[in-house]
């Protein structure tokens, strides 16, 4: 039952900066009670129907037709009429009137069970998760004898001694519940204590219990709800249970569990009398239950990465208008002359709306005409700060975009077909195979259940179909090939058994088992320490030179640009603002986003030329939905005039096959401005700077970049 679980404005004063900055996020708790409540139909029904249930039982004695002792003998057992809405029973009783009366009792008698049973397991598991091993162990011997004590046994001799005292009796019940609430919580709170958070209060001198109440609870929050949402269903129906029975409030005092029991006795001569009181203890059952359903959603529900039935068909139906807006296939000269080549054209990735028929996949964009080309044997770097579309480009090459973003147009061509609108049964065939994938983090793609050598070996035999024999000897050589030395070791232990460099040589021995044309890296480096990181690269870069092999790379490092990739690509807030040769790219920007990115790298700049401050972009990327229509850099560029509020193209760049996005692009270049600091003073933006000699900017970065890293090692043999 455990669920998972604003930027500083730019410097200038700018309106059109500051409207595109996105409003700060909400409060982490206040998430749940207002915005998950309402994220199905079903909960929000259930909201509706117990804040009716409460708001009509707390006013029913101003407008309750008749008193619950109003007897009425001219319609003993009858239906609904016009004076009794709901009916009578077998004393004349109005049903409507006894069933609102005594919902206010049934469900604050509930309350209590939810209240002791919640409380008391919350407390004792952060007690237990403070206070160290030896108090843990004795409070779980303690509910340990609680859980083996038959609950139903002893609630009956607690009212054959005191009686039918319903509010002592929820509240015993309560305290045997508090048993299993405090395993659930229990492992949860152990987790929140060992955050560095925690240490880093206990450094700051906060006592035990300011830690609790401070650190723990708040973490314990969600949980803390979805479990009282289910146990206030379960002590309703417990409750009337014991009503049923002859355990319920003394007669004539109304409840459900009581008037359900009378009704039993009339199923054959007067069904309906069953119908009002069992309707409205169900429902008000369900409504617990599904709110407490709603808020057990984790915050990252709605991306599963299982689509559900109604993703796939958006997918599909996204597919059949992409297939449709294609053009008709090239000759067969012309794919054969692209076999391994992949060439992107005017892709764009959107969030699916939810609309149908022609608005369907006519949400906010995320990726907008994005083309470029990747030869074999070939390196592409995809650069750029975080939400500019980067990592959404590299899935969908591989159609591993999240469910509710598809590709909405354009197309991503590999071998005379078009990806874009490749269903995922033609998907299957091709990732692994052709087309394989590195992600940033290396656990992501090894299961701490399994050796290395069982989840390496089952790849290769299900991607190539080979024998036992063969497919072990090829799962050592692969491991030897990515510069492992005790291979042989290595595929006998658990993922969480090896280190960080060591996981990501696995990893990409894994991405290689399919014999792949195409690698798609998303920031393999960046949870790497620097030598690790130059270790990776190298073996990159020797994998892409021996084997023929082209890579895709995302990456937010320019050293790691100049240092792997032939051709750039700079994206910014979901297009391409310049493309080239990385050379021609790094020597001579000519979009001023590049320049920022490039006066922001300490490796551009040689030790004797470092300046005082290094230069900033102020403001951040805007949000995809507040993307103008102009150019989408301006609100954060030095250069930005009355000339970049139109649309900007990709137009040459004069540097060779380079493009840019960008109206000022000759002028920058003509000029030799560069970008500077943005807290230097406003006249010196536009002073004039000594251009470098033709590669020295490629030079600076590449050195700076390998002399910021110790010497690489052949192989990481220590896997600790």
């Amino acid at each position: 039952m455990i669920p998972n679980v604003a930027p500083a404005p730019a410097d200038s004063p700018d309106p059109t900066s500051a409207a595109l900055l996105p409003p700060a996020p909400a409060r982490a708790g206040r998430r749940f009670s207002v915005a998950k409540l309402f994220t199905s139909p079903a909960s929000t029904a259930g909201v509706i129907w117990l804040a009716a249930i409460v708001l009509a039982s707390l006013t029913a004695p101003l407008w309750l037709p008749f008193k619950t002792e109003d007897q009425d003998f001219t319609a003993v057992l009858s239906g609904p009429s016009a004076a009794h809405w709901l009916g009578t029973d077998e004393l004349g009783r109005d049903l409507l009137s006894r069933i609102f009366a005594s919902a206010a009792g049934t469900l604050g008698t509930s309350m209590i069970t939810v209240i002791v049973a919640v409380g008391l397991g919350t407390l004792l598991a952060m007690l237990a998760a403070a206070a160290g091993e030896r108090v843990e162990a004795g409070i779980s011997r303690v509910t340990e004898i609680m859980m083996s004590l038959p609950g139903t046994v002893i609630i009956l001799a607690v009212i054959g001694a005191v009686g039918t005292n319903i509010p002592l009796v929820m509240a015993i019940l309560g305290v045997l519940i508090s048993a299993g609430i405090y395993r659930v919580m229990l492992g949860q709170a152990k987790s929140l204590q060992s955050q560095l958070y925690v240490d880093a209060a206990k450094v700051d001198g906060v006592s035990a219990v300011g830690i609790s109440l401070r650190h723990v609870l708040p973490g314990l929050t969600n949980t803390i709800v979805v479990q009282a949402a289910l146990i206030f269903a379960v002590g309703m129906l417990i409750q009337a249970g014991l009503a049923f029975i002859g355990f319920g409030p003394p007669i004539p005092e109304p409840s459900w569990g009581g008037m359900i029991q009378g009704a039993s006795q009339h199923v054959y001569d007067a069904p309906w009398l069953m119908v009002p009181t069992g309707a409205v203890l169900a429902l008000t059952v369900l409504a617990a239950n599904a709110i407490g359903n709603a808020l057990g959603k984790a915050p990252n529900a709605t991306a599963s990465h299982l689509p559900s039935a109604a993703a796939r068909r958006q997918r599909a139906k996204a597919v059949a208008a992409i297939a449709a807006a294609a053009p008709t296939a090239s000759s067969g000269e012309d794919e054969a002359g692209s076999k391994d080549t992949l060439s992107v054209r005017n892709l764009s990735v959107g969030v699916d709306s939810a609309g149908t028929g022609a608005d369907t996949g006519n949400g906010v964009r995320l990726v907008t005409d994005v083309s470029f080309d990747v030869e074999p044997g070939t390196v592409l770097g995809l650069v750029g700060e975080s939400g500019c579309g980067k990592t959404m480009t590299a899935l969908s090459l591989l159609g591993l975009l999240p469910s509710g973003v598809s590709v909405t147009g354009g197309q991503i061509l590999w071998n005379g077909r078009n990806l874009a609108a490749a269903t995922d049964k033609d998907m299957e065939g091709i990732r692994g195979r052709e087309i394989a994938l590195i992600s940033q983090e290396p656990m992501r793609a090894l299961d701490p259940m399994f050796t290395v050598g069982y989840q390496l070996t089952a790849a290769i035999r299900r991607l190539r179909r080979t024998g036992r024999a063969e497919t072990k000897a090829e799962a050592l050589n692969l491991l030897e090939k990515v510069g492992i030395v005790d291979a042989a070791r290595i595929l006998t232990v658990y993922p969480h058994q090896i280190s960080g460099g060591m996981a990501q040589r696995v990893a990409i021995a894994l991405a290689l088992s399919g014999r792949p044309r195409l690698l798609v890296a998303d920031e393999p480096t960046t949870a790497l320490d620097v030598t690790v990181q130059a270790e990776i690269l190298s073996l990159l870069r020797s994998l892409a030179k021996e084997t023929g092999m082209s890579v895709v790379m995302v990456t937010h490092d320019l050293g790691v640009v100049a240092d792997l990739c032939d051709r750039v690509a700079v994206m910014y807030a979901g297009q391409i603002v310049e493309n080239g040769r990385t050379d021609s790219i790094l020597d001579n920007p000519r979009h001023p986003y590049t320049l920022a990115l490039l006066a922001a790298d300490p490796h551009a700049t040689s030790a004797a030329d470092m300046p005082e401050r290094l230069a900033t972009i102020s403001g951040q990327v805007p949000q995809p939905k507040d993307w103008p229509t102009t150019c989408r850099f301006a609100a954060r560029c030095q250069f930005a005039g009355s000339a970049c509020m139109v649309p900007v193209p990709l137009v040459p760049s004069g540097t060779g096959e380079g493009l840019v996005r960008c109206v000022k692009a000759d002028e920058l270049a003509v000029e030799g401005l560069d970008w500077v600091a943005t807290d230097v003073p406003t006249h010196r933006i536009l002073d004039l700077v000594e251009t470098r000699p033709a590669e020295a900017r490629t030079t600076e970065i590449r050195t700076a970049h390998v002399e910021a890293r110790p010497a690489e090692r052949t192989a990481e043999k220590d896997p600790a």
